[in-house]
């Protein structure tokens, strides 16, 4: 039961449609019905702007963290049920059953949980919370190197597994890196289908061929 109680907290906090709700905020539209048809960042971007993506992208870190945060006030420290409460978050975002599970592909809300894991356990002195910004900073150099979204994201989060390791978290985190690696790779499967027959787009490009929604 106790497991369970954990998925299902980190997978509520994890749903909300953050996104989705933006846009029909500000332009009364479903935001599902544009560009790759899911609710994160990187579409509402295409919709609404960069600074909409931006504040999209924050908030959908902090409410994957939000599970975790609550879980660790609630006196849970194993580091296994912390990172199953992580992992709960981002299928909530990917997976949000009031949107029929249509949701996000989870990149920024699995980066606002790797944060919040680096500080939940954080022994005095400890520099746990330095993964989530150094795995973001990955991100960064691939996206402005590569100019592709999609291949910055593949291989910035399982590359978190590694970081982990470095600095000395739990193995139970760079496992939770691991699994977010697959899923994320999974949310991206068109997208590497395109990276590697050369048609996904890179960042200011017009895109090459129409994404299906999902």
């Amino acid at each position: 039961m106790k497991l369970l109680g954990c998925f299902l907290m980190g997978y509520l906090f994890g749903s909300f449609p953050t996104g989705l709700l933006l846009v029909r905020m500000l332009r009364g539209e479903d935001i599902r019905n544009y560009g790759s048809g899911n609710i994160g960042a990187t579409n509402v971007g295409r919709l609404l702007g960069k600074p909409a993506a931006i504040g999209v992208a924050l908030a959908d870190m902090i409410k994957g963290g939000l599970g975790v945060l609550a879980a660790r006030l609630m006196g849970i420290t194993d580091p296994g049920l912390l990172a199953l409460v992580g992992f709960a978050g981002v299928c909530g975002h990917n997976f949000p059953v009031w949107l029929h599970f249509r949701g996000g592909k989870g990149v920024a809300t699995s980066f606002g949980v790797f944060f919040f894991l680096g500080v939940a356990l954080q022994p005095s002195g400890g520099i746990l919370w330095l993964g989530a910004p150094l795995g973001g900073l990955l991100w960064y150099l691939l996206l402005k190197t590569t100019r592709f979204v999609s291949l910055s994201s593949i291989v910035s989060v399982p590359s978190m597994a590694l970081i982990f390791r470095l600095l000395g978290a739990p193995w139970e985190y760079s496992c939770l890196a691991l699994a977010l690696g697959g899923l994320t790779m999974f949310r991206h499967s068109q997208n590497i289908r395109r990276l590697l027959n050369g048609t996904e787009s890179r960042v200011g490009e017009k895109k090459k061929e129409p994404s299906s929604p999902r």
